[in-house]
């Protein structure tokens, strides 16, 4: 049994406070955008284009994020406090949402740049797992998105939460959706998918879909939604219609990969 009852506050700054959830996304981005840069930019023309795409980049991973838990997850919520969708630093972020975020700013990057979006997504793609496995300790640190009750001997009990033995949901994330993912992805990129605009992508949204669906059943659902059609959470609906495109990328992009 482990009890969780870490500060969410990394450290101050005078009078700014510095969450783990912010450093899990500075951490994330900045490993990623190294790794892009010195591993998988093979394209030379992407490459120097790359360092103006991160800042398109970082704004579809905040408005989408925000913009998804908004409309998806707590509507009712931030109709009557409009003012509160600003205050990102009080939590509430949907992953699906930045995707979305991701893939518009993405195409609109390529539309003003005359590239195809989806050589600037399939990098991403490769190192989004870091991100999400940052973001996802950065969860557990915070006692968010926590699972739901059980008595297995790893259970965690969530302090600012209630007394409760409960499934440590975050971990498991961070573990399959990061670090499982990653691999995966890392075998795609070696078999040379990373030439198939598109594909390593569509393995991304497939693999990473089917891991947080089968990972939701041991997450408690958000209170406000509760278990929705069939049983399932919203994550779970949400993470079915990305398997369906995710599924579709991988089997009608089959563009002629090119010798080297």
């Amino acid at each position: 049994m482990f009890i969780n009852n870490f500060d969410p506050v990394a450290f101050q700054l005078f009078s700014l406070e510095i969450r783990w959830y912010s450093l899990a996304y500075i951490v994330g981005i900045l490993i990623g955008w190294i790794l892009s840069k010195k591993i998988f930019l093979t394209n030379q023309q992407v490459n120097v284009k790359f360092d103006d795409y991160i800042t398109y980049l970082i704004l579809g991973i905040i408005i989408g994020g925000r913009l998804g838990y908004v409309f998806i997850y707590n509507l009712d919520y931030y109709l009557v406090n409009l003012t509160d969708i600003l205050k990102i630093w009080e939590g509430g972020m949907s992953f699906h949402g930045a995707v979305a975020g991701i893939i518009i700013s993405s195409l609109i990057f390529g539309k003003i740049n005359n590239d195809n979006s989806f050589y600037y997504m399939d990098v991403v793609a490769l190192v989004a797992p870091i991100g999400i496995f940052f973001g996802r300790i950065a969860n557990f640190l915070n006692s968010e998105l926590y699972g739901t009750t059980t008595s297995v001997p790893w259970a965690v009990k969530f302090i600012q939460i209630d007394n409760l033995s409960r499934h440590p949901s975050q971990l498991y994330e961070a573990f399959f959706e990061g670090i499982v993912l990653f691999v995966i992805l890392l075998y795609f990129y070696k078999k040379q998918y990373l030439k198939i605009p598109g594909k390593i992508s569509g393995f991304f949204l497939f693999f990473y879909s089917i891991f947080r669906f089968i990972l939701e059943f041991f997450r408690a659902p958000d209170t406000q939604l509760g278990y929705l059609i069939f049983g399932f959470t919203m994550g779970q609906i949400i993470s079915i219609i990305f398997i369906i495109v995710g599924l579709s990328l991988i089997l009608f992009k089959n563009e002629i990969i090119q010798q080297r």
